[in-house]
């Protein structure tokens, strides 16, 4: 295919993912290969944007990237349509700064690959005029419009490995164990990687939980001979009384906790059902694991497609993965949502039809 497009930029932002580097390599490869154009990837997110500080990417090892956790660019969460002041560095507010960087390096396009924040920002890009083509990159597998997000799959064995270790002093010491997974706003993460693991509770922020109904389905399990629990919390599990809060008045209570949510769940399943009760805590192990081959195959795809939509000026989309096919799915569909868990999900209904209690 003929194409105008001669210098392409590229950056990672937000939260690292698996599979960011083996995009970032398919991004450079497909680019030289088919097209001769060049890339130059921008350093710690937008915020290298704002700054022009960038490095080309014909000095990196293009092989090595293929199984390399992280991002080899770095990352920020900078938002520059939320800043209220000037640069620092260019002494302009961010937006103006950036339409500058795409005039100084004549970029024909920018590929944003990120999370809901970083495609977002990439849709205000896009209504700014600038040709903007977004990548759907986190473990929370929450980005709108598109059916999966890489660097997921690969969580959900290191965060389904934490929990099965788990599980070897939860039955030497006969208690019960929550874990806490990453996810704040949704439970992708804490469902696939609780179900693959075996998890007998699973609390996800889409599920209110009840600590009755918890402690019922631990006393249960008890009864039935079982000498320990174990309970896949997401960070972002919530209770049926706060569920019934209002925006302000949960971020407040949260605000005023001292601990991670599922130390509170320990506590009250240790009260209420006498069993003795710890909390384990995955964290950003979740985000730092090398990327499965899953994960290479998918985040290659995205990345080798990205360029195929820059090529034939294809701008404003998300690159996604709808029904085992890649589409540009609209960027200003994808900006300021989220993608809850339908209740109808395959993995949910397997779990309750196998007894697993989500709190509920």
């Amino acid at each position: 295919m003929k194409t105008s497009i001669k210098t392409i930029g590229i950056l990672t932002s937000g939260g690292d993912a698996p599979g960011l580097n083996a995009a970032i390599r398919a991004i450079c490869i497909s680019a030289k290969e088919n097209y001769g154009a060049k890339v130059i990837g921008f350093k710690n997110g937008y915020r290298g944007l704002v700054e022009n500080n960038f490095v080309k990417m014909s000095e990196f090892d293009m092989e090595a990237l293929r199984s390399m956790g992280g991002t080899v660019l770095g990352t920020s969460r900078e938002k520059p349509f939320k800043a209220t002041e000037k640069n620092p560095v260019t002494g302009k507010m961010p937006v103006d700064s950036i339409k500058e960087t795409f005039k100084k390096n004549k970029l024909d396009a920018l590929i944003c690959l990120g999370g809901n924040g970083t495609n977002s920002t990439a849709s205000l890009l896009a209504k700014e005029g600038l040709p903007v083509i977004g990548l759907p990159k986190t473990i929370d597998n929450d980005v709108f419009g598109t059916d999966v997000t890489f660097g997921f799959d690969s969580a959900i064995e290191l965060a389904a490995e934490g929990i099965c270790q788990i599980r070897t002093t939860a039955k030497s010491m006969n208690r019960a164990m929550v874990v806490e997974i990453m996810g704040h706003k949704v439970g992708w993460l804490g469902l696939y990687a609780g179900a693959a693991a075996g998890a007998d509770i699973i609390l996800l922020p889409e599920i209110p939980y009840d600590i009755k109904v918890i402690a019922k389905h631990v006393k249960e399990l008890r009864a039935k001979g079982r000498d320990y629990i174990i309970i896949a919390a997401s960070e972002g599990a919530l209770s049926a009384e706060e569920a019934k809060l209002g925006k302000k008045a949960f971020k407040k209570a949260r605000a005023s906790m001292t601990e991670s949510v599922s130390y509170r769940i320990a506590r009250e399943i240790e009260e209420v059902t006498g069993m003795e009760t710890r909390t384990s805590v995955l964290g950003y192990t979740q985000r730092g694991v090398d990327p499965n081959a899953k994960d290479i195959i998918l985040s290659t795809q995205f990345g080798a497609a990205a360029v195929e939509f820059a090529a034939r000026k294809e701008f404003g989309v998300l690159i996604a993965m709808k029904d085992n096919k890649i589409v540009g799915y609209p960027l200003s569909e994808v900006e300021g949502k989220v993608k809850p868990i339908p209740m109808d999900d395959p993995v949910l209904k397997s779990q309750r039809a196998l007894g697993v209690c989500f709190g509920d």
